[in-house]
């Protein structure tokens, strides 16, 4: 499995002995550090960024072996730094140090499973704080996570693992430690028993002036400026991701509103055609249409044709190539042309049907006075009488 490496600072529990006084009124004593093993810590801690998926964890299991703890280097590297009244927001430095340093590591050596120090505190108000209650203890320093998937000996599986501690930085007293009330400056016991594999997670700096809020169900330490702007970005997504929703929201409904209209303007003209009135009209135009197309070409079938088909055909009958190349909003004009034609057609029908009758009288009268002239004729002729 591939491994990557970062970079964290880490604070964790610190024991120490029953104080002393020198002569100079200094407080010294010596703390037992955390052993190996599996410690926990909050997503946002060991990933801000989410770069391994681990933010949003409550509870990170970090594996640190006896490699890790009892390197030469790392414990040397805490010789010489200094003991803090809380955790400083920011790694103490010589540009700092005057701020916050209120003792000294004196020494650094492995005591059994433990790593331990000796620390001499040499500010007063530090001290009267101890004397007053507050001995808790936790230890500040970085170290090099390696992010994976590893097995601790009692079989836990971890997130990721203390590949390496690159410097120790001060140890700082404290409220409240990472391991409980168990890990403190004791009046009545030699060494306490710390718990160097906490179940849950407490503030280091209770009472500190960075204070811990919590965004989106996240704890966030304002001093962390990458947990900080993680959790800005996270919340920045998610009100974008939102507005994206609303507007895509707002998109279809106008959708449906226009479905709507356009259904109900249906409905109308639905129910306006189906009036009786409307009925009426719409025969009596389709049987005007039919007669206008029959007196113009009688072999059209008009049956089973919509009013547009039959103008259309009529339309490409009269004129041809020129009516097939029309569009449809052409026809309807062409057709009012030749319809005209068909008017006068039926006019010249009804002039002719009109003189019939006339004529026919005409002939039924020269025929009679022709039969009447005749039998006259006739008569005379048998009465010896030449006309």
């Amino acid at each position: 499995m591939r491994h990557t490496v970062r970079r964290m600072e880490f604070s964790d529990s610190l024991i120490l002995d029953a104080p002393r006084r020198t002569s100079a009124g200094y407080l010294v004593a010596r703390a037992r550090a955390a052993t190996t093993g599996v410690y926990q810590y909050a997503g946002y801690e060991v990933d801000p960024t989410n770069a391994h998926g681990l933010r949003d964890k409550q509870i990170v299991n970090v594996l640190r072996d006896e490699n890790t703890v009892f390197d030469k280097a790392a414990v040397q590297s805490f010789i010489g730094k200094p003991v803090t009244d809380d955790h400083p927001s920011q790694p103490v430095t010589a540009a700092n140090w005057r701020d916050h340093a209120r003792g000294t590591i004196m020494g650094a050596m492995r005591d059994g499973e433990y790593l331990a120090f000796d620390l001499m505190l040499t500010d007063a108000g530090a001290i009267a704080k101890v004397d007053a209650g507050k001995r808790e203890l936790s230890n500040g320093y970085s170290a090099n996570l390696e992010f994976g998937q590893f097995t601790a000996p009692d079989g836990t599986v971890c997130d990721a693992r203390q590949s390496k501690i690159t410097g120790g930085n001060h140890v700082a007293i404290v409220d409240r430690g990472r391991a409980g009330s168990a890990c403190r400056i004791s009046d009545s016991k030699p060494f306490a028993a710390c718990d160097a594999n906490p179940a849950i997670l407490a503030d280091l700096n209770k009472g500190n002036v960075m204070k811990k809020i919590v965004l989106d169900g996240l704890q966030v330490d304002l001093s962390d400026a990458d947990a900080v702007a993680a959790a800005v970005t996270k919340l920045q997504d998610q009100a974008k991701a939102s507005a994206d929703e609303a507007d895509e929201y707002k998109k279809k409904m106008a959708a449906k509103d226009g479905e709507i209209a356009a259904l109900t303007k249906q409905l109308a003209d639905a129910k306006a055609a189906a009036e009786p009135a409307a009925i009426d009209k719409l025969v009596a135009d389709r049987a005007a249409l039919v007669s206008t197309v029959k007196a113009l070409d009688s072999a059209i079938v008009t049956d089973g044709k919509t009013d547009a088909q039959i103008r259309r055909e009529l339309v490409e009958a009269k004129l041809g190539d020129v009516g097939k190349a029309l569009d449809d909003a052409a026809i309807p004009g062409a057709f009012a042309v030749l319809a005209k034609d068909a008017e006068k057609a039926e006019a010249k029908d009804a002039i002719v049907q009109l003189q019939k009758p006339a004529n026919a009288l005409a002939d039924r009268e020269m025929k009679a006075f022709a039969d009447s002239v005749a039998n006259l004729n006739a008569w005379r002729t048998r009465q010896g009488n030449p006309a």
